[in-house]
Parts: C-alpha cells; sequence; structure tokens
C-alpha cells in the first residue's frame, strides 16, 4: 500500500481498482488507533512511498515471521493473518452492522462468501439463546392460543 492510499484527513483507506482479489476498488474508515498507527507510518514520507517500510526504507513485502514471531509473543500461535478479516466480520455483526456493510467493507460480493467468514461461535449462539428467554419473560402469547388466526398475537 502506498502513501497516497492513507487519507489522514479524512480518516480513509483506499484500495484502488485492480490491486484487490476482484479487482474492485473500495474505500474503508479507519479506526481511531488504525489512523494513530498509519500516522507514524506514514509520517515524512511521499505520496508514492510504501506505507510499511523496513528501518532502511525497504519496502516490507513479507511479513509471515514476522507476523509469527508476534503471534507467539502474543500467544496466539498459529493465528493466520486472514484469521482477522473473519474476526472482523464477526465483530461487526455482532456490534449490530448490517449485513450489506459489512460485505462492502470486507468486498465480498455474495451472501454465500459472507456467510462462509461471519462465523458463529457457542457465545453467539448461548446469547440468543439469553435473549430468547429475555422474550418468554414477557410471557408472548403463542400464535396456537389465539382464538383467530387473523389475530395479531397480544402480550399478557
Amino acid at each position: 500500500m502506498r502513501v497516497k492510499q492513507v487519507d489522514l484527513i479524512y480518516g480513509t483507506i483506499r484500495l484502488e481498482p485492480g490491486t484487490t482479489k476482484k479487482r474492485d476498488g473500495r474505500e474503508v474508515t479507519m479506526t481511531r488507533r488504525v489512523h494513530e498507527l498509519l500516522k507514524l507510518c506514514v509520517f515524512g514520507k511521499q505520496p508514492d512511498d510504501f506505507v510499511l517500510t523496513r528501518s532502511n526504507g525497504t519496502a516490507v513485502r513479507a511479513f509471515l515471521g514476522t507476523w509469527e514471531k508476534a503471534c507467539e509473543k502474543a500467544g496466539v500461535s498459529g493465528l493466520l493473518f486472514h484469521d482477522l478479516r473473519r474476526t472482523a466480520a464477526r465483530n461487526l455483526r455482532k456490534a449490530g452492522v448490517a449485513e450489506g456493510v459489512i460485505m462492502k467493507i470486507d468486498g465480498w460480493r455474495t451472501r454465500s462468501v459472507f456467510e462462509r467468514y461471519a462465523i458463529v461461535s457457542q457465545d453467539d449462539i448461548a446469547d440468543a439463546i439469553g435473549k430468547l428467554e429475555i422474550c418468554d419473560g414477557h410471557n408472548l402469547k403463542h400464535s396456537e392460543d389465539e382464538d383467530d388466526e387473523n389475530t395479531p398475537p397480544t402480550r399478557n
């Protein structure tokens, strides 16, 4: 990624058409933390310079070894960089972000790809059951208990 793709004023990162897997371009808003980190990475660099460079100024093109060491130190050995995409999708979904927005951010064109990444964890299932119990606590009337199928369900 080049410095000119990072807009610190508007807080966006732009992926140019033709540079992504599907060849689509997109623009993503940075979080505050990403903004802080990228500001440090681009400081003093020219628009065509690489964002990620080594101390000697050469571009970081491959970082697998560095990634593995960082994961080891963080206690998450074996974590793949690509796994972060799945984590982002789950976290966005859990935060209530619309699926279409998540798909746009991650560059997924189809719902099936979204579903492949948006893994449902046991915690997600437990949360859903907890919400169901809350609803049940409100004594919702079951539809078969209704006198007329055209009468909307009522709360007791």
